[in-house]
């Protein structure tokens, strides 16, 4: 088969590598109808982690299911599934309190790597959703976004405890921020601020449910809240990018008593325990449970009440992964779809 492999940072190439198959009897070998660039994959593609060799990339993937192992129950050849970008059993008592991402034996969930034509879900009965019938084309993009971006935005809304009478404040314009405030305004958020400079961006966020724009970033972008705010900051917060100015942006942005829903994924982030002690907000988020919410995503998506795939404004086939990388990277597209 054919799958996106990073050599080095800013390297990657489209390569052959070897099918998947079944490993263990747990195991779903699937055929990926569409797949993408996340915003965590620019991490190593611009050397911020560590490439440790040729590394197959991609954890966000949609598809139709080709073969299962023989302790597969769930899940049959056939149907179109989405799956999360890790793999659980759903069965511990971390997963059944909802944190799948947590669970005891979590796993990468595309073992083999999801920007490549097929890919193995190991713990296929507890990581994989089937949808009610086979979608059409139309439809694809917004499952994809399930697996990763529309689930991680939409755990950040519930983190935040974006509701009915709140205002909700959203750190951060990529996929994930965008469908945090689709979330929030699913929710039922009376008020969602989107703090975005990028005009496409902007205007993205005002379909998907916000009410104000801020364009100010940092200590100016805290002010601007409070002057929103009645000078008291947001009920709920989301952050949607993980660096220390944007987790401090979120933490002061918020009211005294309020939540901050963290999804961006941490890099060098260290906070000021005197200040957070005498702020009064709670913090809570993480590795997005996804599988928690995928009942709950596909059913809006399939009956057609919400559209999160408007975040993938760029699609290529896979054979052009190296470009959806460059142009995410250089801020010319939020997220990019990869068709095999």
């Amino acid at each position: 088969m054919r799958g996106a492999v990073l050599h080095a940072p800013g390297d990657v190439r489209v390569e052959d590598r070897p099918d998947p198959r079944i490993e263990q009897p747990t195991d779903a070998v699937i055929r990926l109808a569409a797949t993408c660039v996340c915003g965590s994959d620019l991490w190593p593609y611009r050397g911020i982690e560590p490439v440790h060799g040729p590394s197959p990339m991609g954890h966000e993937y949609v598809g139709v299911v080709e073969e299962v192992g023989s302790e597969v129950t769930t899940i049959e050849p056939g149907q179109f599934v989405v799956g999360s970008f890790f793999a659980s059993d759903n069965t511990c008592e971390i997963c059944r309190a909802g944190y799948q991402t947590s669970c005891v034996n979590r796993q990468p969930g595309a073992a083999t790597g999801g920007q490549a034509e097929y890919t193995r879900v190991p713990l296929a009965d507890g990581t994989l959703v089937a949808t009610p019938d086979l979608p059409s084309d139309d439809l694809v993009p917004a499952l994809l976004a399930a697996s990763d971006v529309l689930g991680t935005g939409w755990f950040a809304a519930v983190a935040a405890e974006a509701g009915p009478g709140k205002t909700v404040a959203v750190v951060g314009d990529g996929a994930v921020g965008l469908l945090g405030v689709l979330a929030a305004q699913q929710l039922g958020a009376e008020r969602i601020i989107a703090m975005s400079r990028h005009e496409p961006r902007q205007q993205l966020a005002l379909q998907f449910g916000a009410t104000d724009l801020v364009t100010e970033r940092g200590d100016q972008g805290v002010a601007r809240i409070k002057d929103l705010t009645n000078g008291l900051g947001a009920h709920s917060v989301i952050e949607a990018v993980g660096t220390q100015e944007s987790m401090m942006q979120a933490i002061r942005a918020t009211r005294p008593g309020g939540h901050v829903g963290y999804v961006g994924v941490s890099h060098d982030v260290s906070l000021p325990g005197a200040e957070l002690f005498f702020s009064g907000v709670h913090l809570h988020g993480g590795p997005a449970p996804v599988r928690r919410f995928l009942p709950e995503l596909i059913d809006l998506i399939c009956t057609r009440q919400i559209d999160p795939g408007r975040v993938f404004d760029l699609e290529l086939p896979l054979e052009q992964a190296a470009e959806g990388y460059r142009a995410m990277d250089e801020r010319r597209a939020i997220k990019t779809l990869l068709r095999p």
